[in-house]
């Protein structure tokens, strides 16, 4: 037992075990398929995961906090829309390659503004997050529809729709954004003053209050920035799909919450971080790959997922009734 505490890989490996569970997996797909174990297979994964990662980024600060963002798919499809749409718009027509960049910019400025517009309601109404962007993802999807005429959209600029195919070096640039990005958000969460308020705003809303943090705009500021991590991911897919649709992004809101709980945030709150939940979103995408490899059908993924994450939840309440700390799950 004492070697096992003294192990800093063991010890570790207690605190985010999701990553035990990502080398089972890894080793059972690469002995259950000889296809798994491929430099193109691994970019697939990265490149798979890319677009649910970058929203699990925000997810996992969102829901540090306290709170929930369920209008992430839909805000990924409206940034989406906008991104294929404005480069058509009669204005950037003679603009060229560069007609990218006002629609990029437009489609992240959607998103921001979706994601303030779920802050600023949650604090100045009180009304739980849940509800808040339930009532957001019904309303955002519907704004979706309305706005693409219930058409798909579909980017005529080459250099647009080509960008997903590009590499940096061995690695899908996608993977790069989401890796640079994971990095960005793990260094905001673990080493600034914003970082440690999101944790003690989910521990304990009461005491931040007193301690002198402004709760509210500091959720505000949370939701922006998943907002613009949802809209980030739309653009991204939009680039992947060559185009737009109204149902881009359906249940991405699933996928998320579920890779974030997997990587150990909690939904109460206050506990969480970034390693985690790039441990859960790896787990939910090699776990996808690998049953498709071995042509298992698709909606058996969703139950392997759905009991996992009920048993992660049913252990972690168990363990944390019978102990004030200890391991994370």
């Amino acid at each position: 037992m004492a070697y096992f505490y003294q192990n800093p890989a063991l010890r570790w490996l207690m605190r985010n075990p999701i990553w035990g569970f990502v080398l089972i997996v890894f080793i059972f797909f690469s002995l259950a398929s000889d296809h798994f174990f491929d430099a193109r297979n691994f970019q697939n994964i990265l490149v798979q995961t890319s677009t649910i990662g970058l929203i699990a980024l925000g997810m996992t600060l969102v829901m540090i906090n306290g709170n929930i963002d369920l209008s992430v798919g839909a805000t990924l499809a409206l940034a989406a829309a906008f991104a294929v749409d404005v480069q058509s718009w009669a204005m950037f027509t003679t603009w060229g390659n560069w007609q990218i960049l006002p629609a990029v910019c437009l489609a992240l400025l959607v998103g921001i503004a979706m994601g303030a517009i779920n802050g600023f309601i949650v604090w100045k109404t009180g009304v739980d997050a849940f509800i808040v962007t339930l009532g957001a993802m019904l309303g955002i999807r519907g704004l979706v529809f309305v706005y693409t005429g219930e058409q798909s959209f579909y980017a005529m600029n080459f250099a647009y729709s080509d960008f997903s195919a590009l590499s940096v070096g061995p690695l899908p640039v996608l993977a790069v954004i989401f890796l640079l990005c994971v990095l960005a958000v793990h260094w905001l969460l673990s080493r600034t003053v914003h970082g440690r308020n999101t944790y003690a705003v989910g521990g304990n809303r009461e005491a931040a209050v007193n301690a002198g943090i402004r709760v509210g705009p500091h959720m505000m500021i949370n939701f922006m920035i998943i907002g613009f991590l949802a809209a980030l991911s739309g653009v991204l897919l939009s680039t992947q799909m060559g185009a737009a649709t109204p149902n881009l992004g359906r249940d991405y809101e699933l996928w998320v919450i579920t890779a974030v709980v997997l990587g150990g945030t909690k939904l109460t709150g206050g506990k969480g971080d970034i390693i985690g939940t790039l441990g859960g979103v790896l787990a939910i995408g090699i776990l996808r790959n690998g049953m498709n490899l071995m042509q298992v059908p698709a909606f058996y993924v969703y139950v392997i997922l759905g009991s996992i994450l009920i048993a992660v939840l049913f252990l972690d309440k168990r363990f944390n009734a019978s102990t004030d700390g200890g391991l994370r799950l």
